[in-house]
């Protein structure tokens, strides 16, 4: 069967968009290549067609949903630099991003997942990390600033994920946004 010229470039995107919420919901380890390829419509065989194992999944995933984060940042560059970091403090760290996982960041939802993953998947992690702290040093003006700036907002969106008192949920967001933002 011959597909339409884009078919699966098209098929492709779907997928990673798919298994990049399906997993920053439950969990990449957690979730098995047949529940990421439904999300995306697919069969598993599609998965492996297109990204050779499950582990090429998350590499893809990886650099995909840290792509959406970096361009999510880049907006709007006439910002001031305290106006930016301001809002996007305020997105991040938003009862929206704890309650829906799978339309936030990848960080948070998949850092431990990645940690635990092979020495190739660490490395395109911490490329793309890498990539985006320095978009975050241009916006900021300095390379420290950019790193502190991501563990404070990812580390605060991690503890408060992982209570269940949404006051104390609360508490955490609003203190990391004063630390970040103060």
């Amino acid at each position: 069967m011959r597909y339409q010229d884009g078919y699966k470039d098209q098929k492709r995107r779907e997928l990673l968009k798919a298994a990049g919420a399906a997993a920053k919901k439950k969990g990449f380890a957690a979730t098995g290549v047949d529940a990421l390829a439904e999300a995306a419509g697919v069969t598993s065989g599609a998965v492996y067609a297109h990204f050779g194992s499950k582990a090429g999944l998350l590499d893809a995933v990886i650099v995909n949903e840290m792509e959406r984060s970096r361009a999510r940042w880049s907006r709007n560059p006439e910002r001031s630099v305290e106006t930016w970091a301001a809002e996007e403090v305020a997105r991040y760290l938003s009862r929206a991003h704890i309650d829906h996982p799978e339309s936030g960041c990848l960080m948070p939802a998949l850092a431990a997942d990645v940690a635990r993953a092979a020495a190739p998947t660490r490395q395109v992690f911490e490329d793309q990390l890498k990539q985006a702290q320095r978009e975050i040093a241009e916006r900021l003006g300095e390379k420290d600033k950019a790193w502190q700036f991501l563990s404070q907002i990812v580390g605060a969106m991690v503890l408060a994920r992982a209570v269940v008192s949404d006051d104390v949920q609360d508490e955490i967001l609003a203190a990391s946004r004063d630390a970040v933002t103060g």
